[in-house]
C-alpha cells in the first residue's frame, strides 16, 4: 500500500511539473514576441525608432511624433497586423539601437550605405532623395569646388559627414539637419549638406538659405536587425503593396508635397 501511495504521489508530481513547464514555455513564447516569427520586443507590437527632429519626415506634434517616416511605419505595421509604437531617439544612435535590440526596426530616413549594412539589413527603399549644398543668399559658394576649406555643418551620424570630408576638415556636427540649417541662416557656418526635401521644407518655412547643387541620389529604407529574415521579407512585401496601391505616394504627397517614392532618372551619383 505504501508503495502504491508513493507511486500515485510521484505520478501527480510529474503531472504538475509538466503542466508548469508547459505554462512556462507558453509565457516564454509570448514574451519573446515570436508568434509571427519576427522576434519582436513586445508581442503584437512593432517598436520603431525615429529622430523626431527631421521635418517633414519625423517631428513632434502635440507630444506625439508625426511625419512621413512615422506614417510609413504605421502603414507597414498595419500590413503586418501589428501595433506601431514610436520611439524618439537621437539619429546618431538609432542604427546601433536596432543592432542591439532596443528597437525592432528604424524608420528614420536612413540612407542605405555599405557602412550601415555591416550593422543592420535594409528593406527596399521607401523614398528617394539626395544630398544638396545649402548656403546663405550672400554666399560666394556656387558649387562643390567652392567648398574646399570651408566650414560645413552636418547632422551627427549622417552620411553627410563623410561627404563633407571630401572638401574640408572643418565639419561642425549637430543633432539634426534642421538645427544645422537654422544655424546657417543665422550667419554661422559657410554651408550645410543635407537632404533636398529637408532643405526645401526649411526654405518654405521661412529660413533665408538657398540650394546650390544636388550631389547625387540617395535611397532611404527601413533598418532591420541582421538575421531577422522573416521580418525583412514581410516588410518588403508590405512596402510593395503600399507602392502598388498608391498609398505610399499618397503619404509622400501629404507630408512632403511630392511623390518621392520613385527613383529619379538622369541624376548623376
Amino acid at each position: 500500500m505504501r508503495k502504491l501511495k508513493i507511486g500515485i504521489f510521484m505520478t501527480l508530481m510529474l503531472f504538475v511539473l509538466a503542466a508548469c513547464g508547459g505554462q512556462g514555455d507558453a509565457e516564454g513564447e509570448a514574451s519573446s514576441g515570436d508568434s509571427n516569427g519576427y522576434n519582436l520586443i513586445e508581442e503584437g507590437k512593432l517598436n520603431f525608432a525615429s529622430s523626431g527632429e527631421f521635418r517633414p519626415f519625423s517631428y513632434m506634434e502635440g507630444g506625439e511624433m508625426d511625419g512621413y517616416d512615422v506614417a510609413v511605419a504605421n502603414a507597414v505595421a498595419e500590413k503586418l497586423g501589428l501595433e506601431a509604437v514610436a520611439n524618439k531617439a537621437k539619429f546618431s544612435g538609432i542604427v546601433t539601437g536596432v543592432k542591439q535590440g532596443r528597437y525592432d526596426v528604424a524608420v528614420a530616413s536612413h540612407t542605405i550605405t555599405d557602412k550601415r549594412l555591416k550593422q543592420v539589413d535594409f528593406s527596399e527603399p521607401y523614398y528617394y532623395s539626395g544630398p544638396v549644398i545649402y548656403t546663405r543668399p550672400d554666399s560666394d559658394i556656387e558649387g562643390p569646388e567652392d567648398l574646399k576649406g570651408k566650414e560645413i555643418s552636418v547632422s551627427r551620424g549622417s552620411t553627410y559627414v563623410d561627404m563633407a570630408k571630401k572638401y574640408t576638415d572643418n565639419i561642425p556636427q549637430v543633432d539634426s539637419d534642421v538645427v544645422a540649417l537654422q544655424s546657417l541662416a543665422k550667419g554661422h557656418h559657410d554651408a550645410v549638406i543635407t537632404d533636398a526635401v529637408t532643405g526645401s521644407t526649411a526654405i518654405e518655412d521661412g529660413l533665408e538659405i538657398v540650394a546650390v547643387e544636388q550631389l547625387g541620389v540617395s535611397k532611404q529604407a527601413i533598418a532591420v536587425p541582421k538575421d531577422n529574415d522573416k521580418l525583412l521579407e514581410d516588410i518588403n512585401k508590405a512596402l510593395q503593396e503600399l507602392k502598388e496601391s498608391g498609398k505610399l505616394a499618397e503619404l509622400a504627397k501629404e507630408y512632403v508635397g511630392a511623390d518621392i517614392t520613385k527613383e529619379p532618372e538622369n541624376v548623376s551619383e
